[in-house]
């Protein structure tokens, strides 16, 4: 029953967060036909010479939840086959409990929290810095995304570099969709490019999180009804032997009694 309603929470989180992140990402899609991408210093990083990449990894602070940790762990294992050039970033204890037995896999930050969705902003401030020093070729987030209640997918998402060939794509498709509008930006579409890309990407970060908590708070009520349902199974079969067992000892002390008083006569 506590599992149900934070899953309910989360999942009402997780639907309400979604206009947010796709009306940014709209929005980032036509300021960028209206400005030089060179104006961002997050478009002019260069990771040529980066050897490595940072992932980050979004499990769960506790258990009995299924296979919600289970899926992310076979997910990361089979598909990074060689782990020497990945760093990890674990959200949540299971993920750093799993990865911190793994030798070859090297962790560079933790954030187990009580709120992992709290941890969002400090999660985002520490890629940022990480990745404006060039030292790593990509920047992504593995996590279990919501589907339904019953349906889960683990996703990796590109963080950084930004995929402006996408936004360019939409940008163009919505173009030829609608009748064509100039913009009016203010100040200037230069002075606020870098804060919706940073913007875009805490966004995208914390909308892993909400995700990954209404599929874990999913997981969770689903492990615990099945729990209940093979507990009750077992008592319903234990009380039938019981039964059974007890209608045996009766039956058999009948048929002594009966015997016993036919050898008398």
């Amino acid at each position: 029953m506590v599992s149900a309603v934070k899953m309910r929470k989360a999942q009402l989180l997780e639907l309400e967060s979604r206009p947010y992140r796709e009306g940014l990402t709209e929005l980032i899609s036509k300021v960028m036909k209206k400005v030089d991408p060179s104006a961002a210093r997050l478009l002019q990083v260069d990771t040529m010479q980066a050897q490595k990449r940072l992932v980050i990894i979004v499990s769960s602070n506790k258990g009995l939840a299924g296979s919600f940790n289970v899926n992310i762990f076979r997910f990361v294992l089979k598909t990074f086959k060689d782990v020497s050039n990945v760093d990890l970033v674990t959200v949540g204890s299971k993920g750093t409990q799993f990865f911190g037995r793994l030798k070859d896999l090297s962790i560079v930050a933790d954030y187990s929290g009580a709120n992992l969705i709290i941890e969002s902003s400090a999660i985002f401030d520490f890629i940022i810095e990480k990745y404006l020093t060039g030292i790593y070729s990509s920047v992504s987030v593995i996590y279990n995304s919501f589907i339904s209640t019953m349906r889960s997918v683990v996703v990796e998402e590109t963080l950084l570099p930004l995929s402006l060939v996408e936004m360019k794509a939409k940008s163009q498709e919505e173009s030829e969709a609608s009748t064509t509008q100039d913009l009016l930006i203010e100040p200037s579409a230069r002075e606020i490019l870098e804060d919706l890309l940073k913007s875009f990407i805490e966004s995208k970060i914390r909308g892993a999180l909400i995700s990954s908590e209404a599929v874990e708070h999913s997981a969770r009520m689903m492990a615990m009804k099945s729990a209940t349902d093979n507990a009750t199974e077992i008592m319903h079969q234990m009380t039938l032997l019981a039964n059974r067992l007890r209608q045996e000892k009766i039956t058999y002390e009948l048929l002594d009694m009966i015997t016993a008083k036919e050898s008398q006569n």
